[in-house]
């Protein structure tokens, strides 16, 4: 899977939560100041070139939707970073997380268990 720009990814975050829309839509949604329509919809054939937005005829428009699932993005994304920083250990990643962020051991004891969740 290819990894987005910013701007790509900000318009796929957009299409998650809104889970279809044409690019008014997506415009509609992010921050002032917005952006031309022009630069949105190059952005969306952009994103539909690499596989992650695909969209269906409406009218004399394009209604698109998200081909790739949001917790599949996460999953490879996180995945770089820790091959990427972290030589491929989760552990030494939370171990940096833990000492940057000052964590305390009731939050490491929260995200345990939300760990141990996911394994059941």
């Amino acid at each position: 899977m290819k990894q987005l720009t910013k701007a790509e990814e900000d318009i796929m975050k957009i299409l998650w939560k809104l889970g279809e829309g044409n690019v008014a839509a997506i415009i509609d949604e992010l921050p002032k100041p917005k952006p031309a329509y022009n630069t949105v919809s190059t952005i969306v054939r952009i994103l539909e070139s690499k596989g992650f937005v695909a969209y269906r005829k409406e009218g004399r428009g394009h209604i698109y939707f998200p081909k790739v699932k949001k917790t599949e993005y996460s999953n490879q994304s996180i995945n770089k970073l820790v091959d990427g920083y972290f030589q491929g250990s989760f552990k030494s990643m939370v171990s940096f997380f833990m000492k940057k962020n000052d964590i305390s051991i009731n939050e490491l004891e929260t995200i345990m268990k939300e760990i141990n969740k996911e394994e059941e």
